[in-house]
């Protein structure tokens, strides 16, 4: 895939794109599609990318506080997982992982500012990007958490704060965001936003105004999410993939402070509005004993095992009367696999709970 927020909206549902003009009230399925908006598109070959000077790339809260806020939805419209970095990444020859027992993982929410009566609690962990090759530039990521609320109303927006009540300072602000509505053929969100190959370039400044302003109630996010892999580990932009391949090093180099870029520049949106996110080709950087997909593997939330599945690369999710099934394009499908995927995906239990065939 090439770079630049080359982006689809999919809105009002399943078939509507993006509105020239936010309605009163938005669209629904019954109503019809959103009038589309015919935009040019430049050379996204060549589009510019976010540099790290820019205030909304920066890190903006200190000590413990939470950063790169996040909501995904969990299998059913009754639970949802909320994400967060604290902490600052490390970046040199030889890095010391942080400690993630070091700060506590609790959201606390509920239907009012001022009502955050429920708590949940989750884990948390730190990756790293590892080069053994001299000169390089290894990584270790802030703590990482994942946290399931359990037992939400369907079709109901929450409040809710995340961090560690016990330690000053290191809960955030309060967000919110709404669950989808129950399961069943006549139930459908207002509006999901589809899109893939998002980067951080200015082009993507567009589409994630344009997809605000659509507002849509999911967004659907269809790998290369930041190409922190068309970097060298120094920082260096190249000006394509196989630029990013040193000449004294045999495996492809990334600079994976973009992810957190990434994470910081997006947190408006993600806070607020679920994301489900798939890999990609670009997500796949590789590291020392042939390990991949570590950012993409610990930087999210996927109801995996909720869904049936042992994976990030496939699972699958409810959305009011519609059945996602999220499958990885890079994944080693084996026999086993596939079997597993038949059971995680639910298309044959879904249709006959819809049909009663």
């Amino acid at each position: 895939m090439r770079r630049g927020s080359l982006s689809l909206l999919l809105l009002a549902a399943v078939a509507a794109v993006a509105a020239t003009a936010v309605p009163a009230e938005p669209a629904s399925t019954l109503s019809g599609p959103s009038r589309p908006v015919t935009v040019a598109i430049g050379d996204r070959g060549h589009a510019v990318d976010l540099p790290d000077t820019d205030p909304r790339v920066q890190r903006r809260v200190t000590g413990w506080a939470p950063e790169q806020i996040a909501v995904a939805l969990s299998a059913s419209p009754t639970s949802a997982w909320v994400s967060w970095i604290t902490g600052d990444y490390q970046m040199g020859g030889a890095v010391e992982p942080l400690d993630p027992g070091a700060v506590g993982s609790v959201v606390r929410y509920g239907l009012a500012a001022d009502a955050l009566d429920h708590e949940a609690t989750g884990e948390s962990l730190v990756y790293s990007q590892l080069y053994p090759f001299e000169g390089l530039q290894n990584y270790t990521s802030g703590i990482i958490h994942h946290v399931r609320l359990q037992g939400l109303e369907p079709g109901t927006r929450y409040l809710y704060r995340c961090g560690d009540p016990a330690i000053p300072d290191a809960m955030s602000d309060v967000h919110a965001f709404r669950t989808m509505p129950a399961v069943g053929p006549g139930s459908y969100p207002g509006r999901i936003a589809v899109v893939g190959d998002l980067g951080l370039t200015y082009n993507t400044t567009s589409t994630v105004d344009h997809l605000v302003r659509n507002r849509p109630d999911l967004v659907l996010l269809l790998g290369d999410v930041c190409y922190a892999n068309l970097y060298l580990t120094n920082g260096t932009g190249a000006d394509c993939y196989s630029c990013a391949f040193a000449k004294s090093t045999p495996i492809h180099e990334t600079y994976q402070p973009r992810w957190d870029y990434w994470g910081r520049y997006m947190e408006p949106v993600t806070s607020s509005i679920p994301m489900m996110v798939v890999e990609g080709n670009h997500e796949i950087e590789q590291q020392i004993h042939n390990r991949t997909f570590a950012a993409y593997s610990s930087r999210f939330a996927f109801p995996s095992e909720e869904s049936g599945s042992s994976s990030p690369f496939y699972y699958s999710f409810d959305a009011g009367g519609i059945h996602f099934v999220m499958l990885a394009s890079y994944a080693d499908y084996s026999r086993s696999v596939l079997a597993q995927v038949r059971s995680t995906s639910g298309w044959r239990r879904t249709w006959r709970r819809w049909t009663g065939r």
